[in-house]
This record gives structure tokens, sequence and C-alpha cells, in this order.
């Protein structure tokens, strides 16, 4: 289900609001191998497949911690359309763990819950909680506190 906002200005009305889950996303060997690429990350818990089947506390190859935290945006964008803004940018975030692994080849969604929302100049500042998990996974992989802000 998509959150439909229209206008900054009406985020006031999802504050405290669990506005629901992304679609399952499967995380692949070719986007970890990309994301190394992309950061110069390439330890081989997440680059080497065999090595990480036979050496790995996890039993295979597991995503970057930053990837997980990376595909927020676009998970959110399926979930949220906001209409009548002139732009809206990422602005950080508050906080941000990792309490378990994401497996190549899990499947992963996001949760996401408006925590506040604040004036900022020219629009407001709104800040997500987000909790990232994998399908039959007993902990939450990501859990994190993220800003943005649009503006009018």
């Amino acid at each position: 289900m998509t959150t439909i906002v229209d206008g900054a200005d009406a985020f006031r009305d999802l504050v405290g609001q669990h506005i629901g889950y992304s679609e399952w996303l499967t995380i692949t060997q070719e986007q970890v191998n990309l994301f190394a690429d992309a950061t110069l990350d390439h330890q081989w818990i997440h680059t080497d497949p065999e090595r990480a089947k036979e050496s790995s506390p996890f039993g295979g190859p597991i995503a970057h911690g930053y990837l997980t935290l990376s595909l927020a945006p676009a998970l959110l964008n399926g979930m949220l359309e906001v209409h009548n803004v002139a732009m809206g940018v990422n602005y950080g975030a508050n906080k941000v763990r990792f309490p378990s692994p994401v497996p190549v080849g899990s499947e992963l969604r996001m949760g996401v819950t408006v925590a506040s929302v604040d004036d900022v100049d020219g629009g407001v500042q709104v800040t997500y909680d987000l909790v990232m998990e994998v399908r039959d996974a007993p902990k939450p992989s990501c859990a994190a506190q993220v800003i943005y802000r649009y503006f009018r």
C-alpha cells in the first residue's frame, strides 16, 4: 500500500503512524559486488561466496550493512508518494544499528514510522524510524532513524 502525502505540511498528520512495509526485495551477489566496487569495501565476507561458506560465522556471503541502509530511499519511494513539494532531500541519520546480517539471496523489507515533523526554512524536516528485516529472521537487520527535508 502506498501512502500519499499532499504537500510538506501534510506530514504532520502522520506523526506517530506506522505507514506500512515495503515490498520484499531479494539481495543478490551482483548487488553486493557492485556495492563493494563503489565503496572499495571488498571484504571477503561480502564478495567471496566460497570462502564465506567455509569460514564465515554467517554460513555464506552477507550484504554490507551500509548497502542495506542505502536501500532505504528506494524502499521508501515504493511506500510513499509526496505530492506538491518542490523537492525532498535525504538530510542524514540520527542513529543506525545492524543487529543481524542480510545473507545474499535473502529477502529484505522495510517498515516505516513517522517519528517527528519539524519546521525548517521553506519546508519541514521529517524523521522516520526504519526497521529492515530479513524474511523469517528472528531479529531486524537494520534499525535506523533517518531524516528527510521536504520543501514547499
